[in-house]
């Protein structure tokens, strides 16, 4: 089986791919989990905060936990910004079933699909009350893929045709 591991900034779509990969997994009768960035920091790494090394940390225990489900016959897709390519080469070099895709769109695009004012807090001064300090791409490093096994842009393409270059790449790589 294998670990997808999805890689890019704040409201490139990797949670929507993500989901819709698994969907349609499932209905295929493949057994797939997903990992979601978020819903984890919530639960398993609470402890952890936004600093480089912390941030690297939740990336190898997000990793371990999907390995183990690897091994035990699961397709495992990691949704998370991911930004350093340390921890991405770290968790690739686990296993060969470590697959790297890049959920890549430009910051203006990202800017404008932002519902949640995200970014725009983030670009404020850093005394202003709203804004929002060690944001991924803006005042925290996000560093691309050096040679991702898929590259995904959203901007050029729908979710739906997103979802299915995954499929297809998964059922290269099985």
């Amino acid at each position: 089986m294998l670990l997808l591991q999805f890689t890019g900034m704040s409201g490139a779509g990797k949670s929507t791919i993500a989901r819709g990969v698994q969907e349609h997994l499932l209905a295929r009768q493949m057994p797939v989990e997903l990992i979601d960035g978020d819903e984890y920091r919530r639960h398993l790494c609470q402890d952890l905060g936004f600093s480089k090394a912390d941030r690297i940390e939740n990336i190898r225990r997000l990793g371990f936990v999907g390995l183990i489900l690897v091994k035990h016959q699961i397709i495992t897709i990691l949704a998370a910004i991911n930004p350093y390519e340390s921890a991405r080469a770290a968790l690739s070099a686990k296993s060969d079933r470590v697959k790297t895709i890049f959920i890549d769109c430009p910051l203006e695009v990202l800017v404008e699909r932002d519902v949640k004012g995200l970014y725009k807090k983030a670009m404020l001064p850093p005394d202003h009350p709203d804004f929002v300090a060690h944001f991924t791409g803006i005042s925290d490093p996000y560093e691309p893929p050096v040679a991702p096994d898929l590259h995904i842009r959203t901007d050029l393409e729908t979710p739906e045709q997103s979802v299915q270059r995954v499929l297809d790449a998964v059922q290269r790589w099985c």
